[in-house]
């Protein structure tokens, strides 16, 4: 997931958001026909990606959006893992059930009783909600049976959903993609399947698994599954500005707008949809929120995970945070080489107080001090 390609707001020709406000979008709840629920006061959930959402990135996605995440999803865990005490796997289990709600673990799996014990674990742990991993493209999941492979054996499918949901009280919900292909486009067909297993909602990806990240997203598809089922339906797939989290939910049947590697992008973002639909001007972030938010970043994953870690959290997350900003391809550069976060913060650090003193011709004079004026003054305007 990290690797899959930056997203490129696009709305139809002609299609105009805004500026709201939005009374009818509202939240929903996961989980009436369970022995517990899920409230998810705003229809707005943050993906599960792989190497990325962990306990410090949700607490940070958290943080910047003011309440506008309405639930979040854990990185999805093998159930081979959870089940055998693999370290690994707990912390990636891990989250703070007093900051971190609601929240659901996501599992991947084949193993009937290895499903049915994870799921078992996490109702332990505090968490609100499971979700079963039915859409990881990965050929080391699906070649395990486990993921988007689970799309092409829809009984087994069943059998897992009922056993896990008899097994626990807390509601267990699927994620699934539009098929394995495109000539096996079954997405209506597992998600009905899941609901009379007893899944509780379903999200969907609106590409198939042989598509992997390529192409659009098939909101059609999100919107046939949402009208054939009673149980929320959550879309996901392309979403990276708040005037198309809007429009997806103003254009299909879909309860709540899953949003992945927009939040990697813009962790701002599921605070800039609440301002749309409240009809409030829409407040981007500051330079000195951008570093702000990479200083509390670093600070949630020291204790959480070996100091020699966290540089490459830290990359991952500026390097999409940056994109289209002047001179970015220079700071992450700089910030690339950069052995420790203590370094990195040097040119972040720098970087943004440069852009809020207007003043990064200097800033890239001590960056690449071999550049000429002449250069800079050429190139100061142009976005990398």
């Amino acid at each position: 997931m990290p690797n899959a390609p930056d997203l490129t707001p696009e709305l139809p020709e002609g299609v105009d958001v805004g500026p709201g406000p939005f009374p009818q979008i509202g939240g929903f709840v996961i989980g009436e026909q369970s022995r517990t629920q899920i409230h998810v006061a705003r229809p707005f959930v943050l993906a599960p990606m792989s190497g990325v959402t962990d306990s410090p990135f949700r607490q940070t996605i958290q943080a910047a959006s003011e309440q506008g995440v309405g639930l979040l999803v854990t990185e999805f865990i093998s159930v081979e893992g959870l089940t055998r005490a693999n370290l690994k796997a707990a912390a990636r289990m891990s989250f703070d059930p007093v900051i971190e709600r609601p929240i659901e673990v996501q599992i991947f799996g084949a193993d009937l009783e290895r499903m049915v014990h994870a799921a078992v674990l996490i109702e332990e742990s505090g968490a609100q909600g499971v979700d079963i991993n039915c859409g990881c493209p990965a050929p080391k999941v699906v070649k395990r049976g486990g993921g988007a492979e689970l799309m092409r054996q829809c009984d087994t499918l069943a059998r897992i959903v009922e056993a896990t949901a008899t097994a626990v009280r807390i509601p267990v919900t699927v994620k699934i993609r539009a098929g394995w292909s495109a000539d096996s486009i079954n997405a209506v067909a597992i998600a009905k399947a899941c609901e009379s297993a007893g899944a509780q909602a379903i999200a969907v990806h609106g590409r198939t698994r042989m598509q992997l990240y390529a192409g659009k997203a098939d909101w059609q598809i999100v919107d046939d599954v949402a009208k054939a089922v009673r149980v929320p339906v959550i879309g996901s797939g392309d979403v990276c500005t708040p005037q198309e989290a809007v429009w997806r939910l103003q254009t299909t049947a879909a309860k709540g707008v899953m949003i992945g590697r927009a939040a990697i992008m813009n962790p701002w973002i599921f605070r800039q949809i609440d301002d749309l639909i409240a009809g409030r001007p829409v407040r981007d972030p500051t330079p000195a929120d951008r570093a702000q938010l990479l200083h509390r970043f670093a600070d949630l994953m020291g204790g959480r995970m070996p100091d020699h870690a966290i540089p490459g959290r830290l990359k991952q997350l500026l390097a999409r945070m940056t994109k289209g900003f002047s001179h970015g391809s220079l700071l992450r550069e700089k910030v690339m080489r950069a052995a420790t976060a203590q370094d990195m913060f040097v040119w972040i650090d720098g970087f943004f107080d440069a852009v809020a003193a207007d003043d990064l011709p200097h800033w890239v004079q001590m960056a690449r001090p071999e550049v000429a004026q002449v250069e800079l003054d050429d190139h100061a305007g142009i976005i990398t």
